[in-house]
């Protein structure tokens, strides 16, 4: 039986001679019509590379296939000539990425952009390439088609911007499709409806569906097949409910064991008010005219009530441009908001910067990205050391250079690496520094703003025990703010749903998520659960 691709002993390798670095080292799987294969793994473990491979997309002569083939129907892709190639990629193999923001051309409208793919492979033009444009548009579910043919990517949602990309991918209706981690970006409502778009998409169009992913859920819910990749090799492979249920590997034992568990921290009962807030408002004003005046608001966060007591994490949720990171930073007085707020009893509404910082070091924040919020030109060292310079705390250089070294220990890292920068560590690294920089300053009220959706199941849950165990540690209290209800229900003792501002639901956690109340809380829980994957006994 002769398959729609065939990959055998795939070898990707960067580099030459002494220096070279094996990507991927003899992958093979094959993939039929209508079928869906998910390649899985944590980053590094070559399931991107393997797939840009497919299409030739690798930078070559740097990378370099070293052994392998790649059949297309019969056909050899690897070492194709360019000419093959364009008339595969994007006609016959489509790529739908993780990032839309970074794969879409900011510059030009989303309709020339999806009208260009017509042009190159069916020689569509003018009103037959814009009639085609809209019918796509609607296929994936753009809201007003027509009226969305001139915006530019970034009058767009996440989760638009995707189903932008999924239009450009099924423009001439592909053989296969190839989706490398397309709803990591995403909100857990958007990324439900995306997947069950793929999958009416695809039962529409009869495509074969390459799913790259670390996510299980999505894998459970989505795929037939999967292999699982570490390091560059295939380490199992075979039908979905027989890897999950029977997983024969260690490292698919441990993945399938790495989704965040555990229970949330407990405060005392007579435990003090760290951070409140009443009937919080940030709202931003709405400006135009040739001489600006307000004609509106934009109601970031409106009208929010919240206490978190010593040693509690109050878990803040709801989907993006909801108010979650809006409230945390008013909180932290980071923008302007009205209404009463208190920081250990004492009002800090109407505090000057002055009078607030010395307040600063006892409020800390700990951000999504690491790799965004920890200077490139700065040492590990530099970049925890640095709260300490400005509180004037730690002593002599020497005192703060062992200070230092304690933290990076507390939260597992090497304390010899301090001298190493940024870009020398991995996201759980990077995340682990950005948690010590908070921590150094010995803080009593720390904002988490997605500090784990940037990174990998396993290392994920090496988080969340690294918060639980330091929160004991230290008798810190978090404001947890996150769209991923699995690692909220690990670590939130409170919670509260926000949606356009407003708190839609709050109460206990754990109430919250076995008999939420509002609507709107009960379709994030169907979307967000609805992917979840009961650990292997």
């Amino acid at each position: 039986m002769s398959h729609l691709l065939s990959v055998r002993d795939l070898q990707v390798t960067f580099g030459r001679g002494a220096s070279a670095v094996a990507a991927v080292k003899g992958v093979s799987f094959d993939l039929d019509r209508g079928r869906t294969l998910a390649l899985v793994g944590e980053s590094g473990s070559g399931k991107s590379v393997t797939a840009l491979s497919i299409l030739q997309l690798l930078p070559y002569p740097r990378a370099h296939h070293p052994a392998g083939s790649i059949l297309l129907d019969g056909q050899e892709l690897v070492g194709a000539s360019e000419k093959l190639l364009r008339a595969v990629r994007g006609d016959r193999v489509a790529m739908v990425f993780q990032e839309p923001m970074t794969s879409l051309n900011p510059l030009h409208p989303i309709g020339r952009q999806v009208g260009e793919v017509l042009e190159v492979h069916r020689g569509m033009t003018g009103q037959q390439a814009r009639a085609r444009v809209i019918e796509l548009f609607r296929l994936v579910g753009l809201p007003e088609a027509e009226s969305r043919l001139g915006a530019l990517p970034h009058e767009l949602s996440g989760g638009q911007r995707q189903r932008v990309m999924i239009a450009m991918a099924l423009a001439n209706e592909p053989d296969i499709l190839i989706a490398d981690e397309p709803t990591t970006a995403l909100d857990v409502t958007i990324q439900a409806q995306i997947l069950t778009l793929l999958q009416d998409l695809q039962r529409r169009f009869g495509m074969a569906l390459l799913l790259i992913t670390h996510d299980l859920g999505i894998v459970r819910k989505m795929a037939e097949t999967v292999c699982v990749m570490q390091a560059g090799l295939v380490v199992e492979h075979g039908e979905v409910a027989t890897v999950f249920d029977k997983p024969q590997h260690p490292y698919t034992q441990r993945l399938l064991a790495a989704l965040p568990k555990g229970s949330p921290n407990r405060p005392a009962s007579d435990a003090p008010v760290v951070m409140a807030c009443q009937d919080l408002k940030v709202w931003f004003p709405i400006r135009q005219g040739v001489f600006p005046r307000v004609v509106g608001h934009i109601k970031a966060v409106d009208g929010v009530t919240i206490a978190v007591r010593e040693s509690q994490t109050l878990g803040v949720v709801g989907e993006s441009g909801s108010g979650k990171t809006t409230l945390g930073l008013a909180l932290l007085r980071l923008n302007h908001s009205d209404g009463p707020i208190t920081f250990l009893g004492r009002p800090l509404q109407g505090l000057s910067t002055q009078r607030l910082r010395p307040l600063r070091r006892e409020m800390q924040m700990v951000f999504q990205d690491p790799y965004g919020s920890l200077s490139p030109r700065l040492s590990v060292g530099q970049i925890v050391g640095e709260g300490l310079e400005v509180h004037g705390l730690g002593g002599s250089r020497a005192e703060r250079r062992d200070l230092i070294a304690q933290t990076l220990v507390e939260v597992g890292l090497d304390p010899a690496t301090q001298d190493r920068y940024p870009h020398e560590f991995s996201g759980g690294q990077r995340q682990r520094i950005s948690i010590a920089r908070a921590l150094v300053l010995k803080p009593r009220f720390v904002v988490l703003d997605e500090p784990t959706s940037a990174l990998d199941v396993s290392v994920q849950a090496q988080i969340v025990d690294l918060l639980r165990e330091l929160q004991l540690r230290h008798r810190l209290t978090y404001l947890f703010i996150s769209h991923d209800l699995r690692v909220v229900r690990a670590l939130a003792d409170e919670l509260v749903v926000m949606k356009d501002g407003k708190v839609m639901e709050a109460g206990p956690a754990e109430r919250v998520f076995t008999a939420p109340q509002s609507a709107y809380t009960r379709a994030l829980m169907a979307a967000a659960f609805d992917l979840e994957v009961a650990p292997t006994g």
